[in-house]
């Protein structure tokens, strides 16, 4: 949060009333239909010759009525609809003069901006994610730009990011995915201290998500140390804070960030499993064998408590090792019959 602090917001949200729809629209409609009734009322007056002006009564006459009529269109022209959990901004001639948050059916000064602009429209191409996004053009070879609504959607949106091939703490490739939660806070900075807030948070969340791919290792961290595999909260919260530290600027709020998918990359993900099965069968020998010793351990401390034969040391070291051989073996053990005895 300090990148924030340092460098302010050059614009804040400040939230203004709009004003009844549907009085306005009454209004509006009386003016317009008052206009329409104007006009025929002078049309019908100077054919009739009860202009008592003549010609020059009856041009200031329509000149009035035709321009109240536009002024009734243009003044029709102000109303706007907001859905829950949506807002607009008002920008007038280039001048940010409030948001309007309120859900319902307004009306506010018609020369304010339906738009805040446009941008080249980009095109990513889906089959080759590294491949750097292009801009779109149309049949003429002109650039085809898409339109920044004044309307700003203030409801919580998704974003899947694409399988990122990135190096984990030990320089290993792996391939990372997540799921990101966020809605705008402020509208204001939303729409005028980024270009485009929903690419911006595209990328950012990207480069969030390599930045702490790198920070961990994927799997047999450091004691204690948290993985990518094994530290699932950790990781996401982690995540969470540099996303919010980098959205920030953009009135952005993460509500969740998740990974959704973690696996080593396919050109070491065979070595990789080789490596986890041997792993796995040294874990389970490793018990096997602790297990066996206990159990060795326990018989002799019985045969000796209750008295059952007394062994020298070279016996106890024959036994443990046939005992051994039998509860560690993975084979079935044999039985042999020895006639004889240890020292012939």
């Amino acid at each position: 949060m300090s990148a924030s602090r340092a460098n302010p917001p050059t614009v804040v949200e400040r939230e203004v009333p709009a004003f009844n729809g549907w009085m306005m629209l009454v209004v509006n409609l009386l003016i317009v239909i008052g206009a329409i009734v104007f006009f025929v009322a002078s049309f019908r007056a100077g054919a009739r010759g009860e202009l008592t002006g003549g010609g020059f009564e009856f041009f200031i006459r329509t000149v009035s009525s035709l321009g109240l009529l536009v002024l009734g269109i243009i003044m029709l022209t102000g109303h706007f609809t907001l859905q829950p959990n949506e807002a607009r901004v008002l920008i007038l001639f280039g001048a940010y003069k409030g948001t309007v948050r309120t859900s319902g059916f307004h009306w506010a000064n018609p020369f304010y901006a339906r738009t805040r602009g446009k941008i080249p429209w980009q095109v990513a191409p889906p089959s080759d994610p590294k491949s750097p996004t292009k801009v779109n053009f149309n049949q003429s070879g002109g650039i085809v730009y898409k339109p920044l609504r004044a309307k700003i959607s203030l409801r919580a949106h998704n974003f899947n990011s694409e399988k990122l091939k990135v190096n984990d703490k030990r320089g290993n490739p792996v391939e990372i995915a997540a799921v990101i939660v966020w809605r705008v806070e402020d509208t204001a900075q939303a729409a005028f201290e980024v270009e485009d807030y929903e690419s911006y948070v595209q990328v950012q969340s990207e480069s969030a998500i390599r930045s702490i791919a790198s920070m961990y290792a994927y799997d047999h961290g450091e004691e204690h140390e948290p993985t990518l595999r094994s530290g699932g909260d950790e990781v996401s919260h982690e995540l969470k804070k540099e996303l919010e530290v980098r959205l920030a600027k953009a009135g952005v709020v993460v509500n969740e960030a998740r990974l959704t998918h973690l696996a080593y990359a396919p050109e070491i993900a065979h070595a990789m499993l080789r490596r986890q099965q041997a792993e796995a069968v040294i874990a389970a020998r490793a018990m096997i064998v602790q297990g066996a010793v206990s159990m060795v351990d326990m018989a002799l401390r019985e045969l000796t408590a209750k008295d059952v034969v007394k062994l020298d040391e070279e016996r106890k070291a024959a036994m443990v090792s046939n005992l051994l051989v039998v509860l560690c073996g993975t084979a079935e053990a044999q039985p042999v019959i020895n006639t004889g005895t240890l020292y012939s």
